[in-house]
C-alpha cells in the first residue's frame, strides 16, 4: 500500500468507509505510450504530447482531450513512477485542450477527495480556458463538504480547461540584475494601474500590453522606479461565496494555476488561428516562465 493513503488512514478520526464512484472508458492501452514522469504537465515531444501529473492516492487517473465541440475523448495514464501518473498520447498537438478525471477513495475526513465526475485543471499547465459557469457542478459534495457524499454531476462544460501550449517561449531580453540596494520597488496591479490610464490606448487598458506600453514605462522612470512587483497574475478562480453573488475576485489571491498567466489581462484572447490552425497564446505568452 502506498505509504502516504496509509498515513492518511491511520490518521483518521471518522469510521466513514471510503467510497468510489464513476467507471472509466479508455483508449486502448496501444495508444498510449509511457514517456517520461518529468517535467510534469503537457509537453508536445514524440510526435504527441506528454501528459504527466502526480498523486499519491489515486487509484487510475485519465487525461480528458476536450474537442471542439465539447465531446471527451478519455485516455488513461497507465504508467506511474515516484507517484506520478504519465503517459505520451500520439497525435495530439498544442492547442489542445484537457483536464484530467482521477480515480480513487472518497472520504473527506481522511483528506481523500477523488471524484472522476469532476474534471480537474492540471496544475503544471501553462494556459487555462474558461471559468466556472455552475458552482454546483464544480463542487466535488453534496451539501456539507466534510461529512456530505461525493457529487456524481459531471462538471465538464462547467469548470476551466487546462490547454497544452506549445514549447519555448518569447525573448525578454538580458535581466536588469539592478543591486538590491538601488532598488526602487514598485508594486502594482495589472488592471488598476492602467485601466484608466489616459495615453494608454483603451483597448490595452487593464492588459499586460497595457502594462508595457511606452506611456506606463515612461511614467515608472520618471519616478525613478527600478524594478516592478506584480500583484498575482497567475490564473485565478472567483471564490463560490463571489460567484453565488455575481461578483468577481479583484485582487487574484485565489489560484487556479500558478504556471498559466491570467487570461483575463490579456489584450488579445488565447486562440486558434484562422490562417494556420496552430495555437497562439498573444500576449499572454509573454508572462509564462514555467
Amino acid at each position: 500500500m502506498d505509504p502516504l493513503r496509509r498515513l492518511c488512514e491511520l490518521s483518521s478520526f471518522l469510521s466513514v468507509p471510503d467510497a468510489k464512484i464513476g467507471g472509466m472508458a479508455t483508449r486502448p492501452e496501444s495508444e498510449v505510450l509511457a514517456g517520461r514522469p518529468f517535467p510534469l504537465g503537457a509537453h508536445a515531444e514524440a510526435g504527441g504530447v506528454r501528459f504527466a501529473v502526480t498523486s499519491h492516492v489515486a487509484d487510475a487517473v485519465e487525461v480528458c482531450l476536450i474537442g471542439d465541440d465539447g465531446t471527451e475523448k478519455r485516455v488513461e495514464l497507465t504508467e506511474r513512477t515516484f507517484g506520478v501518473w504519465h503517459g505520451l498520447v500520439p497525435g495530439v498537438t498544442p492547442g489542445q485542450r484537457y483536464g484530467f478525471r482521477v480515480h480513487g477513495p472518497y472520504n473527506a475526513g481522511r483528506g481523500l477527495r477523488c471524484n472522476p465526475a469532476k474534471l480537474l485543471v492540471d496544475p503544471y499547465a501553462r494556459q487555462i480556458t474558461g471559468k466556472i459557469t455552475d458552482l454546483e457542478a464544480a463542487l466535488g459534495y453534496v451539501g456539507d463538504p466534510m461529512h456530505g457524499p461525493p457529487s456524481a454531476v459531471d462538471s465538464l462544460g462547467s469548470v476551466p480547461l487546462s490547454v497544452v501550449s506549445s514549447p519555448g517561449g518569447a525573448d525578454t531580453g538580458v535581466k536588469p540584475e539592478v543591486p538590491f540596494e538601488e532598488a526602487v520597488i514598485y508594486e502594482m496591479h495589472v488592471k488598476g494601474f492602467t485601466k484608466n490610464h489616459p495615453d494608454i490606448p483603451e483597448k490595452l487598458r487593464g492588459t499586460y500590453l497595457g502594462l508595457a506600453h511606452p506611456a506606463a514605462i515612461e511614467h515608472l522612470t520618471r519616478l525613478g522606479v527600478t524594478t516592478v512587483e506584480l500583484l498575482p497574475v497567475q490564473a485565478f478562480q472567483d471564490e463560490p461565496s463571489l460567484l453565488s453573488r455575481n461578483a468577481s475576485n479583484y485582487w487574484g489571491y485565489s489560484p487556479l494555476g500558478y504556471c498559466a498567466p491570467h487570461a483575463a489581462y490579456a489584450s488579445e484572447p488565447a486562440g486558434r488561428s484562422r490562417s494556420s490552425g496552430r495555437w497562439s497564446r498573444h500576449s499572454t505568452r509573454r508572462t509564462s516562465r514555467c
